[in-house]
């Protein structure tokens, strides 16, 4: 099997490229990222020195080199992780998640169209959904009510890949994950950060007191289910990934605390940021019906979590400057971040 990832070098592509090399051993994979803040290649250090697997830097929005890559290679299916994804970033600036999850993906559709591509799985998000207060939870056939600038690209990002299943018969499927943490997720996200601040013994700031209510799922379970949708999923389907592990925030971030020993007194309410979902929920009745269904718990999956933000300080430590434990709000820390530019 030949599978081309773009965006490999992020939090769950590269997860998802390990934990291919670990299944498959008659398999070739070929990893395509921009490398931007969050995707590094620091993410890949442990697999670089393996023959079936090939890094190319690049960018899905420039589609004559995407064109040619692919065209070389020959791949058997292509999965698409490539995105801007914090919701914080994409109030501040937009522009970056358009030209990527929206221009991006429609390069990636034409190149895939162009060259016949067997199979290309493009990853969305449940946060297309929107917010899910008081309503029961999404299936794949529930209206898309994004909030943020983040979630509309991202659920552009679907129209066009449905278009292209619908007009061109593009062989293409859709997953829609929940909120997937683990080993290598960039220090701005909610645990990550929450690991790395009680670990330093720093405020931990919540959102409107954290009682957003959010589904967890631990990403080698998504890769898993990935790998179900890869081989038995079928054409212009939409694949809805839960966790079922529906958490507030507040308790997230406590769970973590007590894991690491810490008093809930390091938790810091903030101001909310605009436009905040309250809940995403998901039902997930396709990917049960293909044989597939998480099999980390939460407690269990956090504890691996903590353990490998303790046991990796050289791979987070580079990310973060002094501005990330001196900022009052997770809002102060994005403007400085981008003022800066001390995310590498």
């Amino acid at each position: 099997m030949r599978l081309v990832v773009l965006g490999g070098a992020g939090f769950i592509g590269s997860n998802f490229t390990r934990y291919v090399l670990r299944i498959l051993y008659d398999v070739q994979v070929l990893v395509y990222d921009k490398l931007t803040y969050a995707g590094r290649l620091e993410n890949l250090n442990d697999i670089m020195g393996d023959k079936r697997f090939k890094f190319i830097r690049g960018d899905i929005a420039d589609e004559e080199k995407l064109e040619s890559v692919l065209r070389e290679f020959q791949p058997d299916a292509v999965i698409n992780f490539a995105a801007e994804t914090h919701v914080d970033r994409s109030i501040n600036q937009p522009a970056p998640f358009i030209q990527t999850n929206i221009l991006g993906t429609f390069y990636v559709l034409e190149v895939s169209r162009k060259l016949d591509v067997p199979l290309l799985i493009h990853i969305s998000t449940d946060e297309v959904y929107g917010d899910l207060r008081d309503s029961p939870s999404a299936s794949e056939d529930s209206p898309l009510r994004p909030s943020s600038p983040y979630s509309a690209s991202k659920a552009s990002g679907d129209l066009l890949v449905q278009a292209y299943w619908r007009t061109y018969r593009l062989p293409v499927r859709i997953v829609r994950p929940c909120n997937v943490y683990g080993p290598y997720q960039h220090p701005e996200k909610l645990i990550p950060k929450t690991i790395i601040r009680a670990i330093h013994n720093m405020p931990v700031p919540l959102y409107g007191g954290g009682h957003q209510v959010r589904d967890w799922l631990y990403v080698e379970d998504l890769s898993e289910a990935l790998m179900v949708i890869l081989e038995r999923g079928s054409n212009g389907e939409v694949y809805n990934i839960p966790g079922f592990n529906e958490k507030k925030n507040v308790e997230v971030v406590r769970d973590i605390l007590d894991i690491l020993g810490k008093p809930y007194t390091l938790i810091k309410v903030v101001e909310d940021r605009p436009g905040h979902d309250y809940r995403y929920s998901m039902r997930g009745d396709k990917i049960l019906s293909l044989g597939w269904k998480p099999k980390t718990s939460w407690l269990d999956g956090l504890r691996k979590t903590v353990k490998w933000y303790l046991d990796n300080r050289w791979w987070w430590e580079p990310l973060i400057g002094d501005w990330y434990f001196t900022s009052d709000t997770p809002w102060s820390e994005v403007k400085h971040s981008e003022s800066t530019r001390n995310w590498r």
